[in-house]
């Protein structure tokens, strides 16, 4: 059996620097020049990382697990890697005494608290329907968070780890989450939605929102939402706000 390098993992390619200005940015390059599958690069700081819907995202150098993820092994439904790796981070966090959840479509929730969010972007397609490659990016508040976010330090874990033992945790669990078949991964991703059964609104682009109870999420990855006039609405895009339980 071959023995992965010092801070590897059998399987994927895992680098570390020290800074950059985007990982998800360096991986997206990094894949057009032919950069193999499950490819990892980690940064102790992002000068210009951003979040879904545009947002920044931002930590003190060395603080948080700053990381992005290139899989060459696209699925029909690329966003199940996004699922992946969210669900992945939420099982090491609990590893570690704090209890978070999923919301809809993969942000990391400690109550009503965001502990950690990911973005994925697609290589370029060109003629070919599938993306060539995807990377996921993930941003996971250790030692430090925004106002109002949660961290693993402030939510009660006692000694939270280093970021990069949080990136080693990640892996085996994405290697077994990766294995499971196309069925067996929407079910897990569906148990594990705190979203659903929950009254929320949803904060649409072009500033609509829908509100109503959430009742499912499709296999394409769709929230699917009944409003209070019985409307069954079908979202693919939206900020997410959990309201209270559904009745």
């Amino acid at each position: 059996m071959t023995i992965p390098p010092p801070n590897q993992h059998p399987g994927w390619t895992v680098r570390a620097v020290p800074e950059t200005g985007s990982t998800n940015a360096d991986l997206l390059a990094e894949g057009v020049a032919g950069a193999p599958d499950r490819t990892v690069l980690r940064a102790d700081h992002q000068t210009a990382g951003r979040g879904r819907l545009d947002r920044t995202w931002e930590a003190p150098p060395g603080a948080n697990l700053l990381v992005s993820f290139l899989f060459r092994d696209v699925p029909g439904d690329p966003h199940v890697l996004t699922q992946a790796v969210a669900m992945a981070a939420r099982d090491v966090v609990r590893g570690h005494g704090v209890d978070a959840v999923m919301k809809w479509p993969n942000d990391l929730l400690v109550g009503t608290r965001k502990i950690a969010g990911v973005l994925a972007q697609a290589g370029p397609t060109g003629r070919v329907p599938r993306p060539p490659f995807v990377v996921v990016g993930i941003g996971v508040n250790i030692a430090a968070a925004p106002e109002g976010a949660a961290s693993l330090a402030n939510s009660g874990c006692p000694a939270p780890p280093s970021p990069h033992g949080f990136l080693l945790a990640m892996l085996p669990v994405l290697d077994t989450l990766l294995a499971l078949d196309a069925d067996a991964m929407h079910a897990a991703y569906r148990g594990g939605l705190a979203t659903l059964g929950t009254r929320v609104r949803a904060d649409l682009p072009g500033g609509t929102d829908v509100s109503g109870r959430a009742v499912d999420v499709e296999r394409d990855g769709r929230l699917v939402v009944i409003d209070d006039c019985a409307v069954t609405h079908r979202i693919d895009t939206a900020d997410v706000v959990h309201l209270r339980p559904a009745p």
